[in-house]
């Protein structure tokens, strides 16, 4: 993975916009990699997002800050935390390796999902639909003994130990924040998703940039390439003596 130019990051940044989120992941990568994006697709959605956490904290560091909501006061907090405490440890299966499950009389090979399957399912009408489909995409196959089982035929509470094994062989798929409240003390998980965040904060950059863009080239006259090719520290002496 390289460090992008502004030139480079404004692009991919603009190719994504119309992509739902997983295609905007899997475009970011492309740029910062090399690798072809259907490559990418086929990782686990944990490989994906540790890959994700290294475009992030090359673009703005490894320290990221975020708010959130008490959900039973609804005081909101701040948060300030590092790429490493969202790392989860320990590695993920290989893309298409087939993992078992054997529990209450039923037996299931399945995978860890991957982009493809949230690209799929990302026009779901609820998140119900979503996971139902992500599921049957992701189930290789199910017995209960000698009998084969359709995926919409297996009882909820296997569907959830088939959900859980998932989650724990692809830890970094999953990750939760624990906050508490410091007002009212209430304690929680909040789930952290890393191509979410990226994406919030690189449109934040990017109409920033733009703006910086925007405001040189009306002074000087200057082009976007030239005026991007300059440091931001550059940049910004040229902006203060615009404005004064």
């Amino acid at each position: 993975m390289r460090q992008l130019s502004a030139t480079e990051l404004l692009d991919a940044w603009e190719r994504a916009l119309a992509e739902s989120p997983p295609g905007r992941a899997l475009t970011l990568l492309a740029a910062a990699t090399g690798l072809e994006r259907n490559g990418l697709a086929l990782l686990t959605v944990g490989e994906r997002d540790r890959l994700l956490l290294a475009l992030r904290e090359l673009i703005f560091g490894p320290r990221l800050e975020a708010l959130a909501d008490c959900p039973e006061c609804g005081e909101r907090l701040e948060m300030s935390f590092e790429v490493a405490d969202v790392t989860a440890e320990g590695g993920a299966p290989a893309a298409g390796d087939e993992l078992v499950l054997a529990a209450e009389g039923f037996e299931a090979e399945f995978r860890a999902p991957n982009s493809l399957d949230m690209l799929a399912v990302a026009r779901a009408a609820d998140v119900e639909e979503a996971r139902r489909a992500l599921f049957a995409r992701c189930l290789l196959a199910a017995r209960r003994g000698e009998e084969e089982v359709p995926a919409g035929l297996l009882p909820e509470e296997f569907l959830g130990r088939v959900a859980a094994a998932m989650a724990d062989a692809d830890p970094q798929a999953d990750v939760e924040l624990a906050l508490e409240c410091p007002g009212c003390g209430h304690g929680w998980g909040e789930p952290f998703d890393i191509g979410s965040f990226l994406w919030g904060e690189l449109g934040a950059w990017a109409t920033r940039t733009l703006g910086e863009v925007h405001a040189l080239a009306r002074a000087y006259g200057w082009g976007e390439r030239e005026i991007l090719s300059m440091s931001p520290w550059r940049r910004q002496l040229y902006l203060a003596m615009v404005s004064g």
